[in-house]
């Protein structure tokens, strides 16, 4: 009994100290990184210690690499003011800013030689590039040119495009084109005189700093030819296509994943069957957020409806599927439905949704972040400052390494109307950056 009330007068004495409090800094630190930010907001609460420690840089710094992404922070600290340091940085605000984001800036970039108009082509960053194929322009017709540019970290205001000479695929447009892992693999589409393909092609960077293409060696099984469907890569040797418009002119509702080898000499291509899936669709997009899990959204249905559901593909090996994403009654459902806008993953594994237009071919401007990370069910409308883009569909765009800037080229826009033309649309062929503002 002694023992006992001495032990309980270590713990509640006067001169007594939280077990927890006495753990050093460090392996507090590696603690609280392992909880979610409701978690840690609760433990700094505990004490004025506490509070103390959870005020501290390092930490909210750290929780920015582990939430936002370590290329992010990098980000960050290459674009505050050269006499800054990273030590001086307030990072328990910039956290705040991040996970609170409501607006974007834009602003064009300037080339003086580049690609023609042109809308429905593939746009990715690619080894600190852009890299553009194909597309359809005016009088119908579609393109089979590949175009570079190189980017890098410096984020100037111009870019020299350069036009790859090399083999390739044929002309098209409406195909799908993502990064896997250290190449590009490109599939299916719609030439000028609607046939629909269901080849795949690869392209790896070569020493001399260009790209080259290669039919990609699949065998006897693949998805059927298609155009206007959505794909993305969701690990290093896998990539995921959906719907797409198909051979009879009818929406494609089937699910496909192609499986690249270890040499990247062939790939082979899996039907996954699972209940529930996404309805049929075409013109809408697939965003790989990690944590295998790609994220669905929009898109034209069978009925020609615009759609404005949202799901996410489970990639993980338990569950090989589709799962519906469910949101409180919202009155902005409607401004949310639409068909050939973009969807990019951006820091924290979010997507930012850009243009695309409505039920009566209403071309958008707007700019909204969806995020169902950690739980989060978050449509958040975005205000743009700087440079207004035109309103756009069937763009493309991408983001950068450190999801903070976003890249977007052509697609269909209101032009102005001329004599006997029955409407003013056109092709665009204009290059500008997205900027979050954090």
């Amino acid at each position: 009994m002694a023992a006992s009330g001495t032990s309980t007068d270590r713990i509640n004495g006067d001169d007594a100290s939280s077990l927890i409090t006495d753990i050093s800094h460090d392996h507090l630190f590696s603690i609280l990184l392992l909880l979610p930010l409701e978690s840690i907001l609760s433990f700094a609460m505990t004490c004025k210690k506490t509070i103390t420690l959870t005020r501290s840089h390092t930490l909210w710094k750290s929780l920015c690499a582990r939430d936002w992404g370590h290329s992010t922070v990098d980000t960050i600290i290459t674009a505050s003011s050269p006499s800054s340091s990273s030590s001086s940085l307030d990072w328990n605000r910039l956290y705040q800013r991040l996970r609170n984001l409501d607006r974007v800036s834009c602003f064009e970039l300037t080339d003086t030689f580049g690609p023609s108009p042109r809308a429905s082509h593939s746009l990715n960053f690619f080894s600190g590039c852009l890299l553009l194929f194909g597309g359809g322009c005016e009088g119908g017709r579609h393109l089979d040119d590949t175009w570079i540019a190189y980017v890098g970290d410096s984020y100037k205001r111009t870019v020299t495009w350069q036009r790859i000479i090399s083999g390739g695929p044929s002309g098209r447009f409406g195909h799908s084109c993502a990064v896997i892992g250290s190449c590009l693999v490109l599939f299916g589409g719609i030439n000028d005189s609607g046939m629909r393909q269901n080849d795949t092609w690869i392209a790896q960077e070569e020493n001399n700093s260009t790209f080259s293409w290669r039919l990609l060696e699949v065998g006897p099984v693949a998805p059927p030819p298609r155009g206007a469907h959505a794909c993305c890569s969701i690990d290093n040797r896998r990539m995921l296509i959906h719907g797409g418009i198909g051979l009879s002119g009818t929406r494609l509702g089937d699910t496909w994943v192609l499986f690249l080898s270890e040499n990247l000499s062939f790939g082979t291509w899996h039907q996954t069957v699972s209940h529930p899936a996404p309805s049929p669709r075409s013109g809408h997009t697939l965003t790989c957020i990690g944590e295998s899990r790609t994220v669905l959204f929009g898109g034209r249905g069978m009925g020609y409806e615009v759609l404005d559901d949202v799901w996410y593909f489970d990639s993980s090996e338990e569950h090989l599927g589709w799962v519906a994403v469910l949101f409180e009654p919202m009155d902005i459902a409607a401004a949310l439905a639409r068909v050939g806008h973009s969807a990019s993953l951006i820091s924290g594994g979010r997507v930012l949704i850009y243009g695309g237009e409505d039920s009566y071919r209403h071309r958008k401007d707007d700019f909204w972040l969806l995020d169902i990370q950690h739980g989060r069910r978050v449509w958040r409308r975005l205000k743009c400052e700087g440079y207004q883009p035109r309103s756009r569909s069937f763009h493309r765009a991408c983001a950068d390494e450190s999801g903070c800037y976003l890249y977007v080229f052509g697609g269909m826009v209101d032009g102005i109307l001329q004599p006997a033309e029955p409407s003013g649309l056109r092709f665009d062929g204009q290059l500008f950056v997205v900027e979050l503002l954090i």
